[in-house]
């Protein structure tokens, strides 16, 4: 469960080179690291088809079994990050295979396969396995190939957040933010505004140190959505909406899978809920969320409406104040939002002198 308490594991320092084609981030002992490594267990015919269509991508290893059981050894032997499995394998199922590769190396992504796409089995490849990903065969090639490079960049992801520190965390959350670039800053800037509240409203340091963490990584779980849904230039349908309301379980997913505290896990997983319940992905209530999760919610929101996007061009200073005049109605904690509101007019009156002091140099 995403609840339970969790301690910060060990960090290392952390150098970072962005990868703006694969938006990720590398710290400097994995530079001399064998390729990634993927799993495929399945029947002969169709690994040999798997070896066929992966031939040509040098940035990976490809590992085969054809039974739970050999890939169980081949986990324990490899530094696998990423397997994915046919669920009807002879001896143990995909699911159970999952399960345990979950327990032995919890960093590798797992991604499921199957010919019979009934109920029962995506509901325990979700709570068994914590597999984040089907594939229904017949499987298209080129999902097919997109699946494992998101799967790999999830782990990726993993590795990075368990052994790193402060920077290294940041630089994670800004290479993320290159898959949509229209929110360039957003998280540097979400948890500046969450950190200042956090202060003025006396809570403790370690606290606002764990909130600047959820601020920067909040939208860790967008890596998992796709950049044709991000970047579509008009409203979403029910379908893209769908992914856009899922990133808050897969960024806390994540986070969980990295050893981030339990304060972080919250934050990502809460960020959009709303104080009238109405948020997702819970749909919690007032108190039942959060209080980081409620600061967060709030500069979150307060950055988003002054940021262009894809959808819609920045609002001017008066619209945003007046939505969130409105969103404080019901969205927000109204006693947060009390505090927040000369942040904000602090961070407006300084956009305001930033675009005078601009126009007057474009004048001369």
């Amino acid at each position: 469960m995403i609840m339970l308490d969790q301690v910060v594991g060990p960090h290392f320092p952390c150098v970072f080179i962005l990868h703006r084609e694969n938006l990720m981030a590398k710290t400097q002992f994995e530079l001399n690291q064998p390729l990634r490594t993927v799993l495929f267990v399945d029947e002969v015919s169709s690994l040999d088809a798997i070896q066929q269509l992966f031939s040509d991508d040098s940035s990976m290893r490809l590992l085969v079994a054809s039974s739970g059981e050999e890939a169980l050894e081949i986990i324990r032997k490899e530094d696998v990050w990423l397997v994915v499995s046919e669920n009807h394998l002879p001896g143990i199922s995909g699911i159970e295979l999952l399960e345990r590769v979950r327990h032995i190396m919890p960093t590798a992504g797992r991604i499921l396969m199957t010919a019979h796409a009934v109920l029962k089995t995506l509901v325990d490849a979700i709570n068994i396995s914590e597999a984040f990903r089907f594939i229904i065969k017949p499987w298209d090639s080129d999902e097919l190939k997109s699946l494992v490079q998101e799967g790999l960049e999830r782990s990726e992801v993993v590795r990075e957040l368990a052994h790193c520190e402060e920077d290294a965390i940041s630089s994670i959350a800004q290479a993320i933010e290159l898959k949509d670039p229209y929110t360039r800053g957003h998280c540097d800037r979400v948890a500046e505004y969450a950190s200042t509240l956090a202060e003025r409203i006396g809570l403790p340091k370690e606290r606002i140190v764990y909130l600047r963490y959820g601020g920067w990584l909040h939208d860790c779980g967008k890596i998992g959505v796709p950049g044709s849904v991000l970047n579509f230039p008009g409203r979403l349908d029910e379908t893209g909406m769908k992914f856009i309301r899922k990133h808050p379980l897969w960024g806390a997913e994540l986070a969980r899978q990295a050893g981030l505290h339990s304060g972080v896990i919250n934050m990502i997983l809460y960020h959009h809920e709303k104080y009238d319940g109405t948020g997702y992905p819970y749909g919690l209530k007032g108190e039942e969320i959060t209080l980081e999760a409620r600061i967060l919610s709030i500069a979150d929101v307060f950055d988003c409406l002054g940021t262009r996007r894809p959808y819609r061009a920045a609002c001017t200073s008066d619209q945003i104040r007046e939505i969130m005049r409105e969103m404080s109605e019901a969205f927000f904690d109204p006693h947060l939002m009390e505090q927040f509101q000369n942040i904000a007019e602090e961070v407006l009156d300084e956009d305001v002198q930033r675009a005078a002091t601009h126009r007057k140099g474009l004048i001369r």
